[in-house]
């Protein structure tokens, strides 16, 4: 039998968005949070710039909707764009009364740091740990409200739809998901009213990444799987400055570095950005990604520096303690030293396909944060936009369902999870040597740089290996590996797709064979769904 719960609104995950969408539903709703680990465990929590807000008495909208559109290369939704902005000051108010504590100066007013692609200072941060500050003071509030259950390790397996029942309609509805309880390796049913898909990123289809474990695309796989629209899954953002260490696992090095005043250089101590933009250092991400790329294939060097020894260094330790405490666990004084770095996977811009409520193609399915595309960045994101979109639409969502959620009800019953026929893995090494060999093809094939002849390569490879996964996944009993593989394999198929379909290169995605931008025929979303 397998245990069935039932609640008013089911959250699919822990990060920014999901905690901030539970809280403003809590006075009106029970909902009950799911996360795969620990409730602290998210790409929120790994954060370190900020969150993008027009605060600063020189700033206006204004400037900070063109900065997003110049960033998002001609794609970005302008209406969303402007939902964003205007609506974004009130939440880091928001966030203020909840109980986060942001960086002030002397005056007592907000400390705006500025990052690449910003025409203005206007990065509200708590110095360089931004994401574990908001994440804390969430989570304090999620943890005392009585209508709000969290799950800690429990994996969401599928999306419960008209499917379960053998209905075929092209009228989806969402009524939860099927849930792992992997402390006590038993599936819950969980019904619900409503879900919320906030289970972050993806980073981990590619070998090098910035983000936790965790992110593993699940909770775009279960929706495409479910037969919602997904769209723009070929725009990956790389951060172009992670630690370069074999023992640091691609340790984010914040864009706010060169915000301060960080140089990029290359390893005969040369800066080099003012070759590829005018804005040198603190162009948009795609633009040094390329560059740093460029460097690296041109001297066939594994990393280029990031050099911030000509500025003080009692300034650098008071504004990125937790970055310099870090790099000084690897031998690196980067007040004295330049920190080597290189590009890792670090943000998808597309996703869940929503509209301005956070509603996706299927009914009573939301999404936020960075599982969704809302429309916002385009084909690039903008520096520290991505929490402001997750505070912002996740907020929208909460408006919307709560309007709604008295008329609301469960309508059928629904079949036990089924696991009949299978058996206990014996054979890991094989969801280990897929998981390791898909990771290396998107980094090798659907990197920074594509071609024609390498996204057809990876095409031909993850085809292979989701048909080999898929065939061990009906046979064997559910675990996590085996989940996020099988997750991990239809991303990365879904990126390629998306990559080919985009015969042009615009913001993140550039292909040698189209290396021009093409208004004509691309300025486009590129959609995909299963049915």
């Amino acid at each position: 039998m397998t245990q069935e719960v039932k609640t008013d609104v089911l959250v699919i995950g822990s990060g920014i968005g999901g905690l901030y969408f539970a809280i403003n539903m809590a006075d009106h709703a029970t909902v009950t949070i799911i996360t795969k680990k620990e409730s602290s465990t998210s790409n929120t929590n790994w954060a370190q710039g900020g969150i993008a807000a027009t605060v600063a008495p020189n700033d206006s909208p204004e400037l900070h909707i063109a900065d997003t559109l110049d960033a998002g290369a001609g794609l970005c939704d302008e209406a969303m764009v402007g939902v964003l902005v205007r609506e974004g000051p009130a939440h880091i108010r928001r966030l203020i009364e909840l109980g986060v504590e942001f960086t002030t100066n002397p005056d007592h007013t907000l400390d705006l740091g500025k990052e690449g692609g910003h025409s203005r200072n206007r990065i509200v941060h708590a110095r360089d740990l931004t994401g574990r500050e908001v994440e804390t003071a969430l989570l304090a509030r999620v943890n005392a409200h009585p209508n709000i259950t969290l799950l800690e390790h429990h994996y969401a397996l599928e999306l419960i739809t008209e499917h379960h029942l053998g209905i075929k309609t092209n009228d989806i509805t969402c009524y939860g998901a099927y849930v792992l309880d992997t402390l006590n390796h038993k599936p819950k049913k969980i019904l619900s009213k409503v879900t919320m898909v906030a289970s972050g990123g993806l980073g981990h289809v590619y070998l090098h990444t910035t983000n936790p474990d965790i992110a593993t695309g699940d909770g775009v796989a279960m929706a495409y799987r479910a037969g919602a629209e997904i769209a723009n899954m070929e725009f990956i953002q790389f951060h172009p400055t992670s630690l370069f260490h074999p023992k640091a696992k691609s340790f984010l090095i914040s864009e706010a570095v060169r915000g301060f005043g960080g140089i990029l250089r290359n390893k005969e101590g040369e800066a080099f950005m003012q070759r590829y933009d005018r804005r040198e250092n603190l162009a948009p991400r795609d633009i040094v990604a390329r560059a740093i790329d460029s460097e690296m294939k041109k001297s066939g060097d594994e990393c280029v520096f990031l050099d911030v020894t000509h500025l003080d260094a009692e300034r650098v330790k008071e504004h990125f303690p937790h970055i310099h405490e870090t790099c000084l666990e690897f031998g690196i004084d980067m007040t004295a030293e330049m920190i080597p770095v290189v590009p890792a996977a670090h943000y998808a811009c597309g996703g869940i396909r929503t509209d301005s409520r956070g509603r996706s193609t299927i009914g009573r399915l939301y999404a936020c944060g960075e599982t969704s595309c809302t429309g916002v960045h385009g084909a690039n994101r903008l520096a520290s936009n991505s929490l402001l979109e997750a505070l912002v639409f996740a907020w929208r969502s909460s408006e919307d369902i709560r309007a709604e959620l008295q008329s609301i009800h469960i309508e059928h019953e629904f079949p036990d999870w089924d696991d009949s026929g299978t058996t206990n893995p014996e054979e890991w090494i094989l969801v280990a040597h897929n998981k390791r060999e898909t990771q290396a093809i998107m980094n090798d094939y659907v990197g920074i740089v594509r071609s024609d002849l390498r996204l057809d390569r990876a095409r031909r490879r993850i085809d292979f290996l989701k048909d080999e996964t898929e065939a061990y996944y009906k046979k064997t009993r559910i675990t996590p590996p085996v989940i996020e593989l099988r997750n991990i394999i239809k991303v990365a198929s879904l990126i390629i797709q998306g990559a080919i379909k985009r015969r042009e290169s615009r913001g993140l995605h550039y292909t040698t064979d189209f290396p021009q931008r093409d208004d004509k025929h691309y300025l486009v979303d590129t959609v995909l769904r299963s049915f």
